[in-house]
This record gives C-alpha cells, sequence and structure tokens, in this order.
C-alpha cells in the first residue's frame, strides 16, 4: 500500500486500490447509506479544506500540541508497563496510523525500545480484516499485540473489536487511545475530550490515504482491506508536520491525567438521541474526533456544544466548518463531551 509515511514508521496491511473506485459527494453517499448500503463499499470525496479552515487548523495544532502530546506519554507509559517492553502496535486505519507511529518514536525515545507498529482496517459492522489478521498471526505471539486508535467516542469499534477479536485465541482486545470521554478504557492518554489537530483534517494529515474499502467486486478473498492513495494531493500533505509538531512537545514526564467523569458516554449518546428524536444510535457522534468526522464526511443535522465550552478554542474548528457547511450549532449540557455530532435523516431517501 503506497502511502507518504515511512516504512520505517509503519507497516500497512492495506490492498491498494487507487483508480478502481471513483469517490462519491457526501449528499449522494448519505442517501445510498440510509437506504441500506454499506458505507464501506464508497468512499468520500476528499474535503479540501478552505484558506479560513486551514488557518484555524493551524491554530489548533499551536494550541493543542502540547496536550497531545502530554496523552502520547502517559500512554505510551502505561503500554510499557502494562502490555511489556516486546508489544507489537497495530493502529487501526487510518485515524489510528498518526497515533502509533507517535507511540512509536516516544517509545524508542523514553525506553530506546523499537516496537514494530502495523496497521489494519476495521469496520463498523463487517469487522476486522481477517487476513491481516492472519498475516500479523504469522509475524509475533498472539500476545504481543496492541491495538491502537485515536480517540473513543461513545465506543462502537471497541465493540467491534471486542467482538471479532474471539475469534483469535490469545489476542487482547485492548485498545490504547489518546483520549477517552466514554470512560470505556483505562489505556488512555486521558478521560478528556481534547482535541487532537490530526482530527481536523483527512488524508492529508494521514499519509495521504483513504478511509478502508470492502466491496466484493474490487476486495477478494485472500485480499488485505482496501485504501485509495490520493497522490495528487503530496503538495498539501502535513502527515508529518503533524507528527514533528507534536513530537517537538514530547516530555519524559508528563502531567497527571484529570479523573475520569462517571458513567459511561454510549449512556449519554442513548440519552441525546432520547432528546432529539433520534431513532438510530449510529446517527449520533459525540466527541471533538467524531463531530469533526461528521462535518467533514456526512450530512449533519446539527452540532452541539458543551455549554461550559462556548468559547474553548479546541472547537473553532469545529464553529467553522459548521459555519461553512451551515450547520446550526446549539449549547447542550453535555457531560463527557465538548461537542457532538447529530447526522441528517434524509426524508428523501
Amino acid at each position: 500500500m503506497r502511502s507518504s509515511y515511512k516504512k520505517e514508521d509503519v507497516c500497512l496491511l492495506l490492498k491498494d486500490i487507487t483508480g478502481l473506485v471513483k469517490p462519491q459527494p457526501a449528499e449522494e453517499r448519505e442517501k445510498l447509506i440510509q437506504s441500506g448500503r454499506h458505507y464501506c463499499e464508497m468512499l468520500p470525496v476528499e474535503y479540501i479544506p478552505s484558506a479560513q479552515y486551514m488557518e484555524t487548523y493551524e491554530e489548533a495544532l499551536k494550541n493543542y500540541a502540547a496536550s497531545a502530546a502530554f496523552a502520547v506519554g502517559r500512554l505510551a507509559d502505561k503500554i510499557v508497563e502494562q502490555k511489556g517492553r516486546d508489544t507489537v502496535l497495530v493502529s487501526l486505519a487510518r485515524a489510528g496510523i498518526p497515533i502509533g507511529i507517535l507511540l512509536k518514536r516516544y517509545i524508542s525515545k523514553k525506553y530506546k525500545i523499537c516496537m514494530p507498529h502495523y496497521s489494519v482496517s476495521i469496520i463498523r459492522g463487517r469487522g476486522i480484516d481477517g487476513n491481516a489478521m492472519r498475516y500479523l498471526l504469522g509475524q509475533c505471539r498472539p500476545e504481543q499485540i496492541l491495538f491502537i486508535d485515536g480517540w473513543i467516542g461513545k465506543g462502537a469499534i471497541l465493540r467491534e473489536l471486542q467482538k471479532d477479536i474471539a475469534d483469535y485465541a490469545g489476542v487482547s482486545s485492548d485498545i490504547g487511545v489518546l483520549a477517552d470521554p466514554a470512560n470505556v478504557t483505562e489505556l488512555c492518554g486521558t478521560h478528556e475530550d481534547i482535541l487532537i489537530p490530526s482530527s481536523c483534517l483527512n488524508a492529508t494529515v494521514s499519509g495521504l490515504i483513504s478511509r478502508t474499502f470492502l466491496r466484493d467486486d474490487i476486495i477478494g478473498e485472500k485480499d488485505f482491506h482496501g485504501a485509495v492513495y490520493y497522490g495528487e494531493l503530496a503538495d498539501s500533505d502535513l502527515s508529518y508536520s503533524f507528527i514533528h509538531a507534536i513530537e517537538e512537545k514530547f516530555v519524559m514526564e508528563n502531567p497527571k491525567e484529570e479523573p475520569s467523569f462517571g458513567g459511561f458516554g454510549y449512556q449519554e449518546a442513548e440519552e441525546i438521541a432520547g432528546a432529539f428524536g433520534v431513532s438510530d444510535i449510529n446517527f449520533v457522534k459525540p466527541g471533538i474526533g467524531e463531530t469533526t468526522r461528521v462535518l467533514l464526511r456526512r450530512i449533519p443535522w446539527k452540532v452541539l456544544i458543551n455549554q461550559r465550552y462556548g468559547r474553548d478554542k479546541s472547537l473553532a474548528h469545529i464553529i467553522r466548518l459548521a459555519e461553512e457547511k451551515n450547520v446550526p450549532v446549539e449549547y447542550y449540557p453535555l457531560k463527557h463531551y465538548k461537542a457532538c455530532g447529530i447526522i441528517r435523516k434524509l426524508t428523501d431517501v
């Protein structure tokens, strides 16, 4: 699989399907998804940020690189202490890839350990890539594998992982993330809903690769899940400038994390669904990262902002995107999260 990442940073267990799938506009994809087509069988048109939005991203990177770096350090310490020095990092493509690279670099710097780093695809409703798992288990022992992602929204991918990994004896369904506002794992950098600046962009901060793809006419029985390489975006590639910005803020003794808020994020998502008459819990996307994804890739109905964080700079890119796309923003008494995106149900499906 081609990408703009260096081979020493990550081995992508993905099939290159560049040129085989035509990306579709958000409105077209949303109609198909809501009429029963699985999202993994299509690819979105990559969002091209406006100049104003890129200014907002650069500001976010400047303001929140340190908090992201602290989360990387705290998670790395937990990985070495709890999982061991021979851990193999397996990031979930694509949001987990830059996080896996940062963890690999931090652990190398602090502990002088070179942890292998692979990336595999997992798709809600379709599961983890079985061919990638079989490849991995040919390279390392089951107990060495640790899955890595960027953040947890309400925990859907974690539940998918727990269900799938039962088929692989000795492999743990533990997942390490920078931010877990849903409060479902202790293997995290923080339980706070922090801004991870890479969540603000798509391929241009993720090695120029698409989200992962799975459709029988393109992905054969023995193939890894697929992804597209966007070589035409090379002039806009910020993948390593993001990594270097976080890396520059690494410290070897990280501030202690804040205690978690009680309860679980999934329960709060259910409460939000009930309050707004949303029948499908998958339309409720809590957390900064998930709210950003809704605005970048789906058709949003509205964005909820935690009223305590109305002027929080970590939400500036969300406010900017909502303005650009004419999405209403409401203040709401969120508990675990600073923001929540709600997908619009398309009545003309």
